[in-house]
């Protein structure tokens, strides 16, 4: 096989729509794969579309028809097949070659391959791809097909693009178009590897590897025989493949396989697998390579007492998920390579999460996010592409969903990461909850994607995953999707209606999203918005605000617990710091009910561009104080305190391996460290066990509820600490600590040693220097402890003590008055 990169020469041309005079007809220099904002930007054409209020100046993109040309040479090479493989075009494209129509395509999500011999010349060839205009072409389909229901303001239901590109309420409104992965020619002969489904089980010791492999024949089926070989492990399996077949399918026994297994339950063991194609003894004609590991999946929903579980377990061992939701890390997906993948992923895992869902409005993800994933022994579950939306299931938009859903579910079945595929999000309970009914007047919603198609795909293709028709799901059809008693649920009372609190009315089995905003760090947030003054309600900050009355909500949020803020800085402190207090409230109440709950998703992991969202990583990669409240919830030994039957109780949770046993001392203390009564439990946690001990009354309840606190300890644990008051209602000094700030070789370290009680200290490191990071954050000390901040990322040259300063060096009790 030959191939000729098309990643050179390229250019874009507003060809229909209102572009600017300057703009319209003009060919602009384009990168390939890429995005048509960033081509106009690099041309000094737009403004950076991120910044301030450019996004609404920059709609007219999306309205414009662009048309994308580049030449290449070919030379006559003796091949029987020449293909043009698009791996990626967005969305609506019609393909011309040397002026003969080649392709088209309607489908952002998936691939395409045109066989281009009939207009391929010799010498010199012009390539181009004519794309329509993604917003009216949206509307034009959903006004063609009957309007369906959908959230936010384009009909983004009527196309097979990136659902999020059309804006959400942490995205912004980017509809484009333009070829978003790699283009090339491809000439062949005899036959090639059209796809390989690596499928693996586990029988006792022995890891199974049961190969598909699809072939295709460049003279359709008139080839003669071909032989397919398959190795892993040292273990070459083959088989011939008739004149008239094109697939085949062997299956390798590896003894005494290492299993595969998720980062909080051991390593992660990956199996090389090669697949060649050949005949005879004759030179291979293609060659496939990948790799494997062997585990199973199974998710447990058996009907029980309570209702029915959802509960993951991989090698038949239970596996408590600590996870994150997962959009698209950049808003021009194309901007986001290995290295940022990795990162991202190391976000997740630094935090002691072992799941991220890949959320149904962005994209199947390059397989460089999923090779980390297994790598990293991190979880996948991965949503089919509809979100928040009813969709068509009329030929017009279900050849192209079958045909996408065909690719992901081949492309993906090799990552011993994927563990369940989701039909949906939140499509189902729209349907039953959100008035979708009447709007739709019969009309087909997704039901059929959901229920029928994917189930019967992943039965063809893939049976080794689970399945979930929609995320939430009971499991039921005569239940609420969204019952806390049964399967996922989805909580969103808490932030749009009810304070964090509210988490504890309810009872959840598994919570597959919940979330409280917060902004980004400081830096990012003013790199982006420059609102002069800068407040709450200017205009660029509320472009960086998607939430419907987004501010106003985090308002109400923060008042029963902080006071309020004096100036814009208490405000983004307060903000950020209630954003993590409310997660960390929620977490650690579902955490408490194990093994009833088998685990939580927060909504969400990371951004696509600078916005104020329920991210704990911001789009400038920051980790936001509410990175650090979730890796503090989500380690794997954990001490909550809970109120269990009218009084306190302390709920240890180890999900290790090894058992636990020991002295839990539990102590009522002042603010000043004077103790006023302490006691010792004797606690014996059996491995991936919870423990519920009660806490005896002189303890559990304060005569100062505003001055002292309840302090849990047990070796191998980090401390619990139970709070008697919200931070408004208590005794907190604005000066708590002492604090130093020294150089120690690239590093500042900052050392705070606590006076009297320090509720969650924490490093704005940005403020000290827009490169700088932090080890540790949140950080609450009883009088006399010291703890020490490592800040990595400032230069040589930096002052250490601007890590001192008070806006830089923070504590919940420094919003007091």
């Amino acid at each position: 096989m030959a191939i000729i990169e098309l990643s050179d020469n390229w250019s874009v041309t507003a060809v229909a729509g209102p572009a600017p005079g300057d703009i319209s007809g003009v060919p602009i220099p384009a990168r390939v794969p890429g995005a048509v904002h960033l081509d106009l930007y690099r041309a000094g054409l737009i403004a950076e579309p991120f910044d301030g209020a450019n996004e609404a100046e920059q709609q007219w993109i999306g309205d414009v028809d662009w048309s994308f040309r580049t030449t290449f040479r070919w030379g006559e090479d003796g091949s029987e097949r020449r293909d043009l493989v698009a791996e990626g075009l967005d969305t609506i494209a019609t393909v011309t070659l040397n002026g003969i129509e080649v392709g088209r395509t309607q489908n952002q999500h998936r691939s395409y391959r045109f066989d281009i011999g009939a207009a391929l010349v010799e010498g010199e060839n012009e390539l181009r791809i004519d794309f329509a205009a993604p917003v009216p072409a949206a509307l034009a389909r959903s006004e063609e097909h009957g309007p369906r229901p959908h959230t936010n303001h384009h009909a983004y239901n009527a196309v097979r693009k990136m659902a999020s590109s059309f804006g959400w309420d942490w995205g912004i409104d980017v509809a484009a178009s333009g070829i978003w992965k790699p283009i090339r020619i491809e000439t062949w002969s005899r036959a090639r590897i059209a796809s390989v489904r690596p499928l693996v089980d586990v029988e006792g010791t022995t890891g199974v590897l049961n190969a598909h492999v699809e072939i295709e024949r460049a003279d359709g089926v008139k080839t003669g025989p071909l032989t397919v070989a398959v190795e892993v492990d040292g273990r070459i399996g083959t088989v011939e493949v008739a004149p008239r077949e094109t697939s085949a399918s062997l299956r390798i026994e590896v003894p005494d396989a290492q299993l595969w297994w998720p980062r909080s339950h051991g390593a992660q063991p990956l199996y090389d697998v090669v697949v060649r194609l050949g005949a005879g003894d004759e030179p291979v004609d293609d060659t496939w390579a990948g790799r494997v590991g062997f585990r199973t999946i199974r998710v447990d929903i058996a009907p029980d007492e309570h209702g029915s579980p959802y509960a993951v377990h991989v090698n038949d061992q239970l596996v408590q998920i600590r996870g994150a939701n997962w959009i698209p890390d950049h808003a021009f997906t194309t901007e986001v390579d290995r290295d940022r993948y990795a990162r991202r992923i190391a976000d997740a895992t630094e935090a002691n999460m072992n799941l991220l869902r890949v959320w149904g409005g962005g994209i199947y993800e390059s397989d460089d996010f999923y090779e980390i994933c297994d790598e990293q022994g991190v979880l996948v579950q991965q949503d089919f592409l509809f979100a928040c939306a009813a969709y068509a299931e009329e030929d017009w938009l279900a050849v192209e969903v079958e045909a996408e859903a065909r690719e992901a579910i081949t492309r993906l079945s090799g990552h011993a990461s994927l563990a369940i595929w989701n039909g949906n999000n939140e499509n189902i309970v729209g349907y039953t909850d959100w008035g979708w009914r009447p709007r739709l007047q019969g009309k087909t919603w997704g039901e059929g994607y959901y229920r029928r198609l994917f189930p019967r795909l992943l039965a063809e293709l893939d049976p080794t995953r689970f399945y979930s028709a929609g995320s939430p799901y009971s499991f039921s059809s005569y239940v609420s999707p969204n019952l806390d008693t049964h399967g996922t649920v989805h909580i969103w009372d808490v932030w749009n209606q009810k304070d964090y609190t509210a988490y504890a009315e309810w009872k959840p089995r598994f919570v597959a999203e919940f979330g409280f905003q917060g902004p980004p760090a400081w830096t990012t947030l003013v790199d982006a918005v420059h609102d002069s003054p800068l407040e709450p309600y200017g205009e660029q900050m509320l472009v960086h605000q998607k939430a419907h009355e987004g501010n106003r909500k985090l308002e109400r949020g923060y008042q029963p617990h902080l006071p309020e803020p004096a100036t814009i800085d208490d405000w983004h402190w307060a903000t950020q710091l209630n954003q993590a207090a409310a997660v960390r409230f929620g977490i650690s109440y579902f955490r408490s009910l194990a093994p009833y709950n088998t685990g939580s998703i927060v909504w969400q992991l990371n951004d696509d561009w600078p916005v104020i969202s329920w991210a704990a990583v911001d789009f400038e990669e920051r980790r936001k104080p509410l990175w650090y409240a979730l890796k503090a919830v989500y380690e794997p030994r954990f001490i909550t305190v809970q109120p269990r039957d009218g009084r306190l109780a302390a709920v240890l949770l180890n999900d290790h391996a090894e058992a636990w046993s020991g002295q839990v001392v539990v102590r009522r203390q002042s603010f000043d460290g004077t103790v006023l009564a302490e006691t010792a439990i004797a606690a014996d946690l059996p491995a991936r066990g919870v423990q519920t001990l009660a806490i005896p009354e002189e303890l559990s309840t304060p005569k100062d509820a505003r001055g002292e606190v309840l302090v849990v300890d047990a070796a191998g644990f980090a401390r619990g600490i139970h709070d008697f008051a919200e931070v408004v209602g208590q005794r907190l000094e604005k000066d708590a600590f002492t604090a130093e700030a020294i150089r120690v070789g690239d590093d500042v370290r900052v050392r705070i040693t606590a006076r009297s009680y320090v509720r969650d200290a924490f490093i704005l490191a940005d403020r000290g220097h827009a490169d700088a990071a932090v080890d540790s954050g949140l950080v609450t000390l009883l009088a006399g402890e010291s703890h020490e901040f490592v800040v990595t990322g400032a230069p040589g040259d930096a002052d250490a003590d601007v890590f001192l300063g008070p806006l830089v060096l923070r504590h919940a009790g420094d919003l007091q008055a």
